[in-house]
């Protein structure tokens, strides 16, 4: 039996998908099971509740081989209390009902200089320390940014030829379309012959500057868009005027501050850390038709 969290989410509603495949056997823990397609609510057993409730996650987790977690964004909580304080009844009940696996989303940095001061990159490593205290194999998948990102600024790409972001537009980064990450959960959760604990970075196939992006973004719609630079203090206030708390809109600014210094190019890519789709073929299958439906 695998657990999913997070099963409507953009990583793990693919999660899902990729494991039915399969015919392996899911538990999905659900806020609202209604938000769940028919052709998945009828061949999973659900648990509606927040993965953040030490009774649901003692439930869900009684009997299962496996756990793909990951923790839903709470920009109203502070950084801790949203990644750690939220994960910790899970991992008691990992350890107490003797999860095998388990498979994380994460971010790039352990180990580099921003990993006390990356905001989310830290509170989610703190995170992962914990899940590893447990005992159990753990796998996190430490990512970059991800290429769905763009569609947050679908409405001033579609509207204004144009999307905003605090990183210089020379700096090059990483990017990680949602699709991919979840192809290797997928493969870890349905593989039982792994053990030990690590990370497994996921990097896109190449390192791209965010005027790049804007020049693909140009190129695949058909008119030129332009990235803009924005100051770390109006990216912040953006956060706190959609009602996130402070501590997480700091953390937000630490986290891109971290990344325009570097954080995310400190993991080399290689062979087995790449996965295969790229930024144009995520724009041509994913950010166009929705740029164009605005």
């Amino acid at each position: 039996m695998i657990v999913v969290t997070a099963p409507t989410s953009q990583i793990g509603s693919k999660v899902v998908n990729d494991l039915l495949d399969t015919g392996a056997a899911l538990r999905l823990i659900v806020r609202d099971a209604a938000r769940l397609p028919d052709a998945v609510r009828d061949r999973v057993e659900i648990v509606e509740g927040s993965h953040g409730d030490a009774s649901i996650v003692g439930r869900a987790f009684e009997g299962a081989d496996a756990v793909f977690w990951l923790v839903p964004p709470d920009p109203a909580k502070m950084l801790e209390e949203a990644f750690v304080e939220f994960t910790r009844p899970a991992a008691q009940a990992i350890r107490r009902q003797k999860v095998s696996r388990i498979v994380v989303i994460t971010a790039l940095g352990r180990g580099t200089p921003w990993q006390h001061r990356a905001g989310p990159v830290t509170a989610s490593i703190r995170m992962d320390d914990m899940l590893m205290a447990s005992g159990a194999a753990f796998r996190g998948l430490a990512m970059p940014s991800f290429m769905e990102n763009t569609l947050r600024q679908a409405v001033t790409i579609g509207k204004e030829d144009v999307f905003f972001g605090p990183i210089r537009p020379e700096r090059k980064l990483p990017f990680t379309a949602t699709r991919d990450i979840a192809a290797v959960a997928a493969r870890l959760l349905g593989d039982a012959s792994w053990s030990g604990q690590e990370e497994m970075p996921v990097l896109g196939p190449e390192d791209l500057s965010f005027d790049e992006l804007a020049a693909i973004i140009s190129d695949v719609i058909g008119r030129e868009v332009r990235y803009r630079q924005i100051a770390f203090d109006r990216f912040k206030q953006q956060f706190l005027d959609r009602g996130a708390s402070g501590s997480f809109a700091q953390g937000y600014v630490d986290m891109y501050r971290a990344k325009d210094e570097g954080i995310d190019n400190a993991t080399l890519r290689t062979s087995a850390n790449t996965v295969p789709t790229s930024f144009r073929t995520f724009c041509e299958q994913v950010l166009k038709p929705v740029a164009a439906s605005l």
